[in-house]
């Protein structure tokens, strides 16, 4: 079995920032593991401005940001990145096992840090009803299609949420030649951060619906329509006030959830109202050594805050190596 001084889970924003901390801090000996082929994480498809103002004081796109990063990392001796590496268990005493192409490779961390991330509500957490056509994708799906794979989901979309990713795909399709009809939000108020509202909403000339939900998708092969309602302070669909928009693509972007199944498998607590773990203090858990960072701790607005909380769980899980018999120099 392989042992580490530290290792981290997650090769995005925070688990990079977490990782560079750590070595700052003199920790060597770091394995840093990500799924994906590349580091970077959810910056890699995120070609839009608006990263770096808080912590670089620049104006950078997703992949710029992430690259400052992932070049700091690839050249730090002392943090080993393992990239297509899909962490399958996590059992108690910190001990790991990782699938990488034809091999299955177990490790033990003194240290841990998770930075997993999050997934997206999907229609069914929801529970829109309807017909199952195709034609309905997550808000992030789409943007993964567009900005990485080159494809075009839809001609006419319809937004269900107003969280920042959906703003900012409506922006896209329309940037793309699409006609996204409408953005619709049953909460009173948009969820997304102010600026997207302007830049993405309306300097498009884009409709925001608040209170408002979809009450049904139409569609037999492909998503043909929709049904949007008013709803009441509880939700409640609001007689007399349904209409319906054509379109082909429904979009969801009603918020994350942090993944966090692997740490649950450690035994850490986990609070089931937002499937985050259990905590005291930043970056902490129920388990000595366990921490977690980013979004997988708590979902935040702008990819600077992940940073700069990420860095406190490098320092931390260096303070927490110190403490537990010192820090081990090999490379």
């Amino acid at each position: 079995m392989d042992l580490r001084e530290l290792v981290v889970v997650g090769g995005g924003p925070s688990g990079m920032a977490a990782a560079l901390s750590a070595h700052e801090c003199g920790v060597r000996n770091i394995l840093l593991l990500e799924r994906d082929q590349h580091l970077g994480g959810i910056l890699n498809q995120c070609v839009h401005v608006g990263f770096g103002l808080v912590y670089f004081g620049e104006v950078l796109t997703g992949p710029e940001y992430a690259e400052r990063f992932i070049q700091r990392v690839i050249s730090t001796p002392g943090i080993e990145v393992s990239t297509g590496s899909y962490v399958a268990e996590l059992k108690p005493g910190k001990v790991l096992t990782y699938l990488r192409t034809g091999e299955i490779r177990t490790v033990r961390a003194r240290a841990l840090l998770m930075a997993t991330g999050c997934r997206e509500r999907t229609r069914e957490m929801i529970q829109i009803p309807g017909t199952r056509p195709a034609g309905v994708f997550s808000a992030g799906l789409a943007q993964k299609m567009i900005n990485i794979e080159g494809l075009l989901p839809g001609r006419r979309i319809v937004i269900i949420g107003s969280g920042d990713i959906g703003l900012i795909m409506a922006r896209r399709f329309t940037l793309e030649g699409a006609v996204v009809s409408a953005v619709v939000e049953i909460q009173p108020q948009h969820t997304g951060l102010r600026r997207n509202i302007v830049q993405c909403l309306d300097d498009f000339d884009i409709p925001l619906y608040l209170s408002h939900r979809v009450s049904w998708i139409y569609g037999k092969n492909r998503v043909e329509g929709v049904d949007v309602a008013r709803v009441d302070e509880l939700g409640r669909e609001i007689d007399s006030t349904r209409f319906s928009l054509e379109c082909d693509t429904v979009l969801v972007s009603v918020g994350l959830i942090p993944e966090n199944e692997l740490i649950e498998m450690a035994g850490v607590a986990i609070d089931r109202r937002s499937n985050t773990p259990v905590s005291s203090d930043l970056n902490y858990t129920s388990v000595a050594g366990l921490f977690v960072c980013g979004n997988a701790f708590k979902v935040y607005d702008i990819v600077d805050s992940v940073t700069r909380d990420s860095t406190i769980a490098g320092r931390q899980a260096a303070e927490y190596l110190a403490a537990e018999g010192g820090i081990s120099t090999r490379a």
